[in-house]
């Protein structure tokens, strides 16, 4: 049976749910995933995708905000960890919706009774600043680390808020940012996360020389040519060692103070290469320059049209995100 179904059967009987708890030993294809439907609503997914859709039908329980219009006659009442709960049968695409007055508790109920029903940890978390609450959670919960969080609003989001996410969702392999914290600082060592997605211009030079990543996208920065220098020669004497793939937006690009001390040992590529990096993010890179650090291994600088900067490191290599 899948989970959605194993979840609606898990709630006819206490004999149902114990022998669903106990005999199911086959494990589930994906991860177990917490994410956020709009401001009213939550859900929980197994899946695989690394992108912020899910389809439907593979949501395998759903929190709803239980508002006055909904007709609660059509509804059943459950048990869930101890809390009668009126619940409803998406036939669309056949996993049940639960209904709430207050929607934080209702991810949480929702997220522990799937959790013990399989005997699974969350792995990915997709949230924003309402649902902030759901990866406090999980955290508190499971000793299992979280494999990816993706955490994004468009609203001010606080320096508390921030701190958390950095010290305590590690370690993990993938972590994507896209917030507008105000007058946001992050003073201590970056944590080691394989792809860290950040959009905001708080992340300094600082931050960037503490970084231990595979992947490190930086969607807008306040970095200078002169920083991506520091960088480079931070790379080319072992710093950063796993790097295979940084990209930022920065503003114009001075080639001088981006090269400056590494002329030497920089060769002018005049023909078009495609690189994939390790989580899939690819680009052509036109009229590079190649750095080769001490061990042999060879760096392209290139400033792409787009207003882009791009570092990557040879050889491409491949790896399962998934």
């Amino acid at each position: 049976m899948e989970p959605k179904t194993l979840v609606s059967l898990s709630f006819c009987s206490q004999k149902s749910h114990s022998v669903i708890k106990t005999q199911r030993k086959v494990p589930f294809d994906g991860h177990l995933l917490v994410g956020e439907s709009d401001k009213n609503s939550s859900f929980l997914s197994f899946t695989n995708f690394v992108c912020l859709m899910v389809p439907k039908s593979n949501q395998v329980l759903s929190a709803h905000k239980f508002v006055d219009n909904i007709n609660s006659e059509s509804m059943e009442s459950v048990k869930m960890n101890g809390q009668h709960v009126r619940v409803k049968m998406d036939h669309s695409h056949g996993y049940l919706m639960s209904y709430w007055k207050n929607t934080t508790e209702g991810s949480k109920v929702i997220t522990d009774y799937v959790t013990n029903l399989f005997n699974i940890d969350v792995s990915d978390i997709w949230a924003s600043k309402q649902s902030f609450h759901i990866i406090q959670h999980v955290i508190s919960r499971q000793k299992t680390p979280l494999r990816y969080v993706s955490y994004s609003d468009s609203s001010a989001t606080s320096s508390e808020e921030m701190t958390y996410i950095l010290k305590f969702c590690r370690p993990m392999s993938q972590l994507s940012m896209h917030l507008k914290p105000q007058n946001f600082r992050f003073t201590e060592k970056f944590p080691k996360i394989d792809c860290l997605d950040i959009s905001g211009e708080w992340v300094t030079l600082d931050n960037l020389l503490t970084m231990d990543g595979i992947d490190i996208i930086l969607g807008s920065s306040t970095l200078t040519s002169s920083d991506v220098n520091v960088f480079l020669k931070h790379w080319l004497s072992g710093g950063c060692p796993r790097l295979k793939f940084f990209l930022t937006r920065i503003g114009s690009v001075n080639i001088l103070q981006l090269l400056d001390g590494l002329m030497h040992n920089a060769v002018f590529v005049e023909n078009s290469r495609d690189y994939t990096s390790p989580y899939g993010y690819s680009r052509t890179l036109s009229d590079g320059y190649d750095i080769q650090r001490e061990d042999g291994l060879t760096a392209t600088v290139c400033h792409q049209q787009t207003g882009k900067l791009v570092i990557a490191v040879w050889p491409e290599t491949t790896y399962n995100y998934n």
